[in-house]
């Protein structure tokens, strides 16, 4: 018998807290809302899917025919508007939530999917300034200078060779500008934000070509102005110089004016030693925290960038199923799926590195060996997603190899299906999301007490935190420049942080072959002593500041239960 899998039913589907968008697929994006495949099964009989949308939430459902499992209702959705608009509800079978089924129409379009895959998004000008102004809000001052450094070129050690170009997502956030060697200051009294680029010599437009002139970023972002970085120190040592203020002047809501934010201590500004002493401070506590609370709530275009690279991701999805049966290696369904994202839909970059789990490795949540054969296994884990202006997606599938799943396999396919549908069914804004959390362990005990491979009472099970050892993760995540992005002063896990502060998180140094060693990954581990903790708290009163995040219009998250 095989270790248990972490089998999934929808993908990790990302949920938009529009406050009532009626924004969904384009019906061009992957040629039909729905497609039969076949898998040939044992003894030469075929295992049918459908692939369906689930449009209220940029997801991909597969309806497995023939296993013996609940139909599959599309996700509650999350507004009176929805409900107002969608028709009468459709009830659900067993204990989850009524839902609404919008019908998909022509004339419901997600902003940027105009022209499908095969036409690039009209997402329009990058909201620098505004992303700008909200880290200023964040930060609770009304003077001072934001300077932030871009990426630099890298090259490996010993060689002329380097890693590809990754933007630092702070710098992104407030610029909109994914290009190496820049530097963005954002004066904050006089709303002034410039982004300063290098000035590249025409032997070096030769080699590596033209970068985009001041002209053209001005076009692509809301920036006040381009300047080059030669001419940075000089507007350092002007700021600096002409906004210093006495000691007697500063107050905490107006400190000194010459008072630079800045994001760590090592990415100072370039002021020069000629600049006088005592007119600079800098400051390296605020801004992260005040940038990271930023993000937690998405711009519009955030959202529409994050819903293409949803729809480019689940049209590879659909790529991987529909050409399932003539697949033998899990190496096979990355290259597809990576060359379905950048041949097809133009993203060239995936957000994390492409999980393709055949039997067991299905169990490891960060396997990323991608080397193995589907022989004598029965399930695929395919955990992917792709890029779209920098914004990342997040979606995992569990696909039955062989054409059928065992008894054991349906049983436990099962539990996991009525973990998402019951979360899924809680999504809406005001919910803190440790309820889902703990709904979605509850659930977990319920069927693993039912099937006998857990004993005991519910209660003693819940508050020991056994249940972690089947399902040793968080259910979910925010979702933006960061495939696990930024949750800001609060977060979304209920006492895990407290837990992992007291030494019961994963052991450092740990990291897949691709992440490197002290490398994280995009799922919170949850340890058997963090469930229990985690349980405790969800009995006091008093809730926990750093788990009492709810979820508000504009989030971005995940819901991906597994076992």
């Amino acid at each position: 018998m095989e270790p248990p899998h972490r089998e999934q039913r929808y993908p990790d589907a990302t949920f938009p807290l529009d406050n009532g968008s009626s924004d969904v697929y384009d019906d061009d994006l992957l040629d039909t809302a729905s497609e039969t495949s076949s898998v040939e099964g044992e003894g030469g009989r075929e295992f049918n899917h459908d692939l369906v949308f689930i449009d209220e939430f940029d997801a991909l459902s597969i309806e497995l025919k023939g296993l013996g499992l609940a139909t599959q209702q599309r996700p509650a959705i999350l507004s009176a508007q929805h409900a107002a608009s969608a028709g009468p509800p459709v009830a659900q079978a067993g204990p989850s939530v009524a839902v609404n089924v919008k019908p998909h129409t022509e004339a419901s379009r997600v902003v940027g999917h105009e022209g499908g895959l095969k036409g690039a998004p009209k997402l329009g000008k990058y909201p620098a300034r505004e992303h700008a102004r909200k880290v200023a809000k964040q930060l609770g001052v009304l003077k001072g200078l934001i300077y932030l450094p871009g990426q630099v070129t890298q090259h490996y050690e010993d060689s002329d060779q380097g890693p590809a170009f990754h933007q630092r997502r702070y710098f992104y956030y407030i610029t909109g500008a994914n290009h190496p060697n820049c530097a963005v200051t954002y004066d904050i009294a006089r709303d002034l934000l410039i982004l300063w680029i290098p000035l590249v010599e025409p032997r070096q437009a030769l080699y590596f070509g033209a970068p985009p002139s001041p002209k053209v970023l001005m076009s692509q972002s809301d920036l006040s102005d381009v300047r080059y970085t030669t001419e940075l120190p000089r507007y350092l040592r002007t700021y600096l110089t002409s906004n210093a203020t006495p000691p007697s002047g500063r107050t905490r809501s107006t400190p000194c004016p010459s008072t630079v934010f800045i994001l760590h201590p090592d990415q100072t500004p370039p002021i020069g030693s000629d600049t006088a002493p005592g007119i600079l401070v800098l400051d390296s506590t605020r801004l992260q925290p005040a940038m990271d609370e930023s993000r937690v709530i998405k711009s519009s275009y955030e959202i529409a960038a994050i819903r293409r690279a949803n729809a480019i991701s689940s049209a590879a999805h659909r790529a991987v199923l529909t050409r399932l049966k003539r697949m033998t290696n899990e190496r096979e369904i990355e290259a597809l799926f990576r060359g379905y994202c950048l041949a097809v839909g133009g993203a060239r970059e995936q957000a994390y590195p492409v999980i393709v789990g055949s039997g067991s490795n299905g169990a490891t949540l960060h396997y990323d060996a991608n080397d193995e054969d589907f022989v004598g296994r029965q399930t695929i884990v395919l955990d992917a997603g792709c890029e779209w202006a920098l914004y990342a997606s997040d979606i995992t599938r569990t696909l039955p190899v062989g054409g059928k799943l065992t008894a054991e396999g349906r049983a436990v396919y099962g539990i996991v299906e009525r973990m998402q549908e019951r979360c899924i069914g809680m999504v809406r804004p005001g919910v803190p999301y440790w309820h889902l959390q703990l709904e979605a362990v509850l659930v977990a005990i319920d069927g693993l007490l039912e099937l006998g491979i857990l004993r005991g009472k519910r209660g003693d099970v819940f508050a020991a935190g056994t249940v972690a050892a089947f399902f040793p993760h968080g259910l979910g995540h925010h979702v933006g420049l960061d495939v696990h992005d930024r949750s800001g002063r609060e977060t979304l896990i209920l006492g895990a942080s407290t837990a992992a502060a007291a030494g019961f998180g994963p052991a450092a140094g740990m990291g897949g072959r691709r992440r490197g060693a002290g490398a994280a990954g995009k799922r919170e581990w949850i340890t058997p002593e963090m469930m229990a903790s985690m349980c405790r708290d969800a009995r006091t009163v008093a809730m926990p500041f750093k788990g009492r995040q709810s979820m508000q219009v504009g989030m971005v998250v995940t819901v991906e239960p597994g076992m």
